[in-house]
């Protein structure tokens, strides 16, 4: 029927592969709701974050104030007892302490206590100490040193482990040591009995903290004494051990939220993207056949767009392989039969007996030639045509006026047989279309050149547009012999054409229709062919979205 192709070997598979890959990409913004990765990642990894911060603030909170918070229960403690006993039990005549009344009152007000008093007077010596006096200190244990290996060890990593978790950081403290009855060897009490508060903190030979407050015993500015209230070694620090247990827990447990989180995201994204690897080096490597990529349809994320976008390009990518193997084949088909021509017409020309003969045959040889050269050089331009489309960028075409020029052109040079050209086209209304106007150009060029082919002599062809539902539908119709039914389709197949004899030899490659849809589907269009009911005659209709829609 006509210079009639078909979809052309290079025909964007709804676009250009990489197009496809862009839109696929771009797609997901445009409307789909999904819970995007970087939330999950951020959202998963600040619960655990929150909730190790919250654990350390906790803990360093109760430990920073700790040792400060004792003294001072232990310094309000002692100024009651020092009260209580300046009140009940002091000489005011000769300016001493009862100690016979002393001793009851003492022992009861420090027994409900952990805590350890001890009473000197006003030279410093030792008057009482509840370590004497309470049931609880009938019995005193002490740890001896560790004699074994295993118990030194142990010894060792316990003090180890104290000073790295901050329980007993307290070497810089002076060591506390035990002073018989004279009192004056501790500052505290010095301070104590000159009528001033004092607070100190030592630690003992085993390295534990004692907590020491010395108080003057007074009654009306007279100084009977001085009374120190003191912990016993570890008691401080077995709070302070408790709250570092406390801190390793929470950081255990935040730990393992980690862990969780950090598997779950493994599993979650590195994955999928280990299977879309393996799976792209596959294709690669094209030993396994044709591998399809895993497009994991219930991912509703990036890594679901991702799996799509790279299912969608493997799939285009097939495609026009499938193309070229098929143009291939056609171009080596197409070119065989000139070839076969001029092969016999080269073999009968030794054979002509006579000139008539011999001018027939190399008649023969230049139409093949001539089919040959024609056959290249559209073959040719469909190759790259596809490469041009989705390297050039699309600019605002008025489609009315490229119309408009091309119209002029052909009355300028003249149609043959006496074939009029008339048009339909939207006065003083630009349509605005985005396209290559160099490529559109050829569309609507080789449909009229078609239609031209068609014509009867003296026959008219008609190019309209209109503007409808944010398209732009242009139509070339002619009042030719029409095209049968079953061919409405087969016509913008590669190398198929049906021309009337006095068209030519070898003037007509079958790519024109082929080239045009190839170029209409690259702007977004759509490109097809009918019969006019009215009267006998083909018609073919393009349709390209409007600069706004597209």
């Amino acid at each position: 029927m006509a210079d009639v192709p078909s979809d052309s070997l290079f025909r964007r598979f709804s676009g250009h592969p990489i197009a496809s890959l862009r839109r696929a990409f771009s797609a997901p913004l445009e409307g789909r709701p999904h819970m995007g990765l970087t939330k999950r990642i951020i959202a998963l990894n600040a619960v655990a974050l929150v909730f190790l911060i919250g654990g350390v603030l906790t803990v360093e909170s109760h430990r920073v104030g700790l040792v400060d918070e004792r003294l001072a229960g232990i310094r309000q403690q002692a100024q009651v007892v020092a009260s209580t006993l300046a009140e009940y039990t002091t000489d005011e005549e000769h300016h001493t302490i009862n100690l016979d009344e002393a001793e009851p009152l003492l022992s009861q007000l420090i027994a409900p206590t952990s805590l350890r008093a001890r009473l000197y007077g006003t030279d410093g010596r030792l008057e009482l100490d509840t370590r004497n006096l309470l049931a609880r200190n009938v019995v005193e244990v002490s740890e001896l040193p560790a004699l074994d290996f295993w118990s030194r060890a142990e010894q060792a990593w316990n003090r180890f482990y104290d000073g790295v978790m901050g329980v007993r950081p307290f070497s810089r403290l002076e060591p506390y040591l035990e002073m018989g009855d004279d009192g004056r060897i501790y500052a505290e009490v010095n301070r104590a009995l000159n009528g001033d508060a004092a607070i100190a903190e030592r630690v003992d030979d085993r390295n534990r903290l004692v907590l020491s407050v010395a108080v003057p015993v007074q009654r009306f500015k007279a100084i009977y004494g001085a009374l120190m209230v003191s912990t016993e070694g570890g008691d401080i620090d077995s709070i302070l051990r408790g709250e570092r247990a406390t801190l390793i827990k929470v950081f255990l447990v935040a730990l393992i939220v980690m862990l969780i989180s950090s598997l779950y995201l493994a599993g979650f994204i590195a994955e999928p993207i280990r299977r879309l690897a393996a799976a792209a080096d596959r294709v690669r490597g094209g030993r396994m056949g044709r591998e399809v990529m895993p497009s994991m349809p219930d991912r509703q994320d990036e890594i679901g767009d991702l799996a799509k976008s790279l299912s969608e390009m493997t799939r285009a990518l097939y495609q026009r392989m499938d193309a070229i193997e098929s143009f291939a084949a056609d171009v080596a088909h197409e070119l065989k039969n000139p070839l076969t021509s001029l092969k016999s017409a080269t073999e009968m020309l030794r054979r002509a007996g006579d000139e008539r003969s011999r001018e027939e045959l190399m008649q023969v040889v230049r139409n093949d030639v001539r089919r040959i050269d024609r056959l290249i050089t559209d073959i040719s331009g469909a190759s790259r045509l596809d490469a041009e489309l989705s390297r050039e960028p699309s600019i605002s075409v008025d489609l009315g006026h490229l119309l408009t020029t091309i119209l002029e052109v052909y009355r300028v040079i003249g149609l043959p047989r006496g074939i009029a050209l008339d048009t339909a086209l939207p006065e003083n209304v630009p349509i605005r279309i985005m396209g290559r106007d160099e490529r559109l150009g050829q569309v609507f060029r080789n449909v009229i050149d078609n239609a031209i082919s068609f014509s009867p002599n003296d026959g008219r062809i008609t190019v309209a547009a209109r503007m409808a539902d944010r398209l732009v539908r242009v139509t070339v119709e002619d009042e030719g012999p029409g095209i049968p039914p079953d061919n409405l389709e087969t016509i913008f197949k590669r190398f198929y054409t049906e021309r009337p004899h006095e068209q030519g030899f070898g003037k007509n490659s079958g790519l024109g229709l082929s080239i045009a849809r190839q170029i209409v589907e690259g702007h977004g269009g759509r490109i097809r062919a009918e019969n006019r009911k009215d009267r006998t005659g083909a018609r073919f209709i393009v349709d390209l979205p409007l600069a706004e829609s597209a």
